[in-house]
């Protein structure tokens, strides 16, 4: 294969700040890389040219093959995984291939999914499929176009080989751009190595380059603003999926990072009709991470953050504990805050107004009523269309009369700039990945483009626009190792 040339200035902050948290690591071999899809403006993002990146020392590199002089690491990190606590996980089919300041001045990860297993891998093989990795492209590309903080995929490579999964599959890499991926397992780690100058170095960094502000307080205050400033970061995201429908599928804390994005799109999915107890994924047989329980697992993780945290927030524990329960417990405000006001914005209504919006939700899950559609039809005027028995909603909207102001059409287009006409409908998405399965990568460039600007109304995209059939089973996504 031939080596790739340095197309990126890659450093390694991370690794050399922190060396007890990462372990060098090379990519298994791609035997015939292929580009399936690249990412050209965020390629753009990070002062490269797109076309060196579909040329073959640019593809091999997306495969993994490191240019000379780059060392990539598997990130080292612990984690409860649905609520039960591993002590070693880390980057079992992952590498971080160095790290890149783009065009604005800010430091991103460039990190390797499916590269082949590493020292903690845990009896797999390392490696990924298309399907999976396309999935985690598009529905990063989704989250960007709403606006909500996340990880983005650069690229995905077709491998060459054939993978072993209930059948043999194509595989793939894919190229992964996130702020970092220092996550609250990270510190679970370092916390249980009992290594105290470990865990303030890593605190240390995950200030530098993510919240410098904290920078400024006297000694182990600092530590304390930093966790304030996560929960505040984290309150805030999973605000912003709950007003979308988006449910992640594996909030465990491994998947909680400090940066405030969302990460891993492995198990996720967008609910059609709106019911708090929906669960896509196949291994959360509880309900765990059902879309109605993600602030509270998302405070729990948080919670678990803090217990990591204690040894730099003071030298007496129970101070300790109590300066960081005060800031937990701030949590829950600063979620309702952000999640009533962007309910208000959705509803067209000046104020946030939790009785309105709880009122009008309870009436959508009695009526199965498609969370996307509702919104854009309530700013149209054809809302009551969705009701089967559209009485009920009669007496709401009579009531949501007289908080809208007097200009209808502003009230109309302030509305439709939050709330997306086309999300990835679960049944598109699966339709996108079979067709990238079978080598026709038509429709899935198309899903990519149409959630990638969802909140434009486009002609031709009907189909896009609404829910799966009735006739279609019961939806379930599976983590894709």
């Amino acid at each position: 294969m031939t080596v790739a040339p340095t197309l990126f200035r890659f450093e390694n902050s991370y690794a050399r700040e922190v060396p007890g948290l990462s372990l060098p690591w090379t990519a298994a071999p791609a035997p015939a890389p292929e580009l399936l899809v690249l990412n050209e403006e965020l390629a753009a993002e990070l002062g490269v040219d797109p076309a060196e990146l579909r040329e073959p020392p640019g593809v091999a590199l997306l495969a993994g093959q490191a240019p000379p002089g780059v060392t990539t690491v598997a990130q080292a990190y612990a984690g409860h995984q649905f609520g039960v606590y591993s002590p070693r996980l880390g980057d079992g089919r992952a590498l971080l291939l160095g790290e890149v300041i783009d065009i604005e001045g800010r430091r991103r990860d460039l990190h390797l999914k499916g590269s082949g297993r590493t020292p903690f891998s845990r009896g797999a093989d390392g490696k990924a499929v298309a399907g999976p990795m396309l999935r985690e492209y598009v529905i990063g590309e989704a989250m960007h176009g709403l606006g909500i903080p996340t990880t983005r995929a650069l690229a995905v490579v077709a491998t060459g080989e054939r993978v072993i999964r209930e059948r043999a599959l194509p595989g793939a890499v894919l190229t992964r751009v996130a702020a970092s991926h220092l996550r609250v397992g990270t510190f679970q780690y370092a916390a249980a190595s009992g290594d105290r100058d470990l865990l303030r170095a890593l605190a240390d960094y995950a200030i530098a380059r993510h919240y410098p502000e904290a920078a400024g307080a006297p000694n182990r205050y600092r530590y304390l603003d930093l966790y304030r400033r996560v929960v505040q970061a984290q309150a805030r995201l999973v605000a912003r999926w709950m007003l979308v429908g988006f449910i992640h599928g594996v909030m465990n804390t491994d998947n909680t990072t400090i940066s405030g994005e969302t990460i891993d799109y492995g198990p996720c999915a967008f609910m059609d009709a709106f019911d708090p107890a929906t669960v896509f994924s196949s291994i959360d047989e509880r309900g765990r991470y059902a879309y109605g329980n993600q602030p509270h697992i998302l405070q729990w993780n948080l919670a678990r953050l803090a217990e990591a945290l204690l040894p730099l927030f003071d030298y007496n524990s129970e101070a300790a504990v109590e300066a960081a329960t005060e800031v937990l417990n701030g949590f829950t405000d600063d979620y309702e805050r952000h999640w009533a006001e962007g309910m208000a914005a959705k509803l067209g209504i000046a104020a946030p107004d939790r009785a309105m919006a709880e009122d009008v939700l309870k009436l959508m899950r009695s009526q199965t009523v498609d969370f996307t559609r509702f919104f854009r039809a309530l700013s149209a005027g054809t809302a009551r269309t969705l009701f089967t028995e559209p009485e009920p909603f009669d007496a709401w909207a009579a009531r949501r009369e007289v908080l809208l102001r007097a200009d209808r059409g502003a009230v109309a287009a302030a509305m439709n700039r939050v709330n997306p006409v086309y999300i990835p409908r679960n049944h598109r998405v699966e339709e996108a990945l079979a067709a990238a399965t079978e080598g026709e990568m038509g429709p899935f460039r198309r899903l990519a483009d149409v959630v990638s600007r969802p909140f434009e109304e486009r002609p031709g995209l009907e189909d896009y626009a609404g829910p799966a059939p009735a006739s279609c089973a019961p939806y379930l996504t599976y983590c894709g190792t």
